[in-house]
């Protein structure tokens, strides 16, 4: 994969899409080293680097990009707060840290890098991934500083979200990929569970990583029972599109095919809806 760089001037950056979720990384493993357990034979590309990115990214109209932190350096987030630097405007970021060591303090921090979310996983005890000191830490403060908590999970986990909104209803949420309703067939009691959730003001949802949740290649055409209701529990002001770079862009998929369709796929979205949910949910959130 050659590297390309891409500048992209004010306009562009302030008129463009806004991709919510995208993971970035770098085979120099000496400046920025690999978490414990993690090697470079599990990197897979070897590299995706911005520049990597902006050629899949700039000719949709993409302009702007939140960065998750990738799982190959846990939660030493040099490499993604680094290349936020690097193109000021361009991104912004969603954080990963160690709920049991002063978590606020290290929130804090990143956020004055641009960092406005912070990952947390779904774990195999749904009635008890968000328990702890150090994970109610970390939504006080995020309540606190309107920093979000970015759940990755599944459908199992969203009854224990909904009483942790309960306790937290001033902290932002915001559900990765419909928390993955749709790997397997979407089930309605799963969607139901999800729009359930809209009741909690702070809460947004990610319609993303199509490419995982769709059983129609490339169209991604039998997501309408999906986004639909979502759309009409959440409103398009708390919904947000995103690819899943560089997954979405692997595997004969591609970023393209993902906009499009929310540009032209789903016919019961107004030009209103396409523009809250392709930019101004996302730049509400993490700009």
């Amino acid at each position: 994969m050659s590297e390309v760089v891409t500048k992209f001037d004010p306009e562009f950056i302030r008129n463009g899409y806004v991709d919510a979720h995208v993971h970035v990384w770098t085979h120099d493993t000496k400046r920025y080293p690999l978490a414990h357990g993690q090697t470079k034979e599990t990197m897979d590309p070897q590299s995706f680097t911005p520049e990597h990115l902006f050629v899949h990214t700039a000719p949709s109209g993409i302009s702007r990009i939140v960065l998750i932190q990738m799982s190959y350096y846990r939660d030493d987030n040099s490499y993604m707060v680094d290349m936020m630097r690097r193109y000021p405007g361009v991104f912004g970021g969603v954080g990963i840290v160690n709920q049991n060591a002063d978590p606020c303090a290290t929130m804090r921090r990143l956020a004055k890098e641009g960092v406005r979310g912070f990952r947390i996983v779904g774990g195999e005890a749904p009635d008890a991934w968000l328990e702890g000191q150090g994970m109610a830490a970390m939504w006080k403060c995020g309540g606190e500083e309107g920093l979000a908590m970015c759940p990755l999970m599944n459908p199992q986990n969203l009854p224990a979200l909904d009483r942790q909104c309960e306790k937290f209803p001033q902290t932002p949420v915001v559900i990765d990929h419909c928390a993955r309703i749709g790997i397997g067939g979407i089930k309605k009691s799963d969607v139901d569970l999800l729009c359930g959730l809209a009741h909690h003001k702070k809460v947004l949802v990610k319609l993303s990583a199509f490419y995982a949740l769709s059983q129609v290649p490339r169209a991604y055409s039998d997501l309408t029972p999906l986004i639909r209701p979502l759309l009409d529990a959440y409103g398009p002001e708390r919904l947000m599109w995103a690819s899943d770079g560089p997954f979405q862009m692997m595997n004969g998929h591609n970023c393209k095919e993902a906009i499009e369709l929310i540009r032209s796929g789903l016919d019961f979205l107004s030009e209103s809806d396409k523009e809250w949910i392709l930019k101004k949910t996302a730049e509400k959130a993490f700009f």
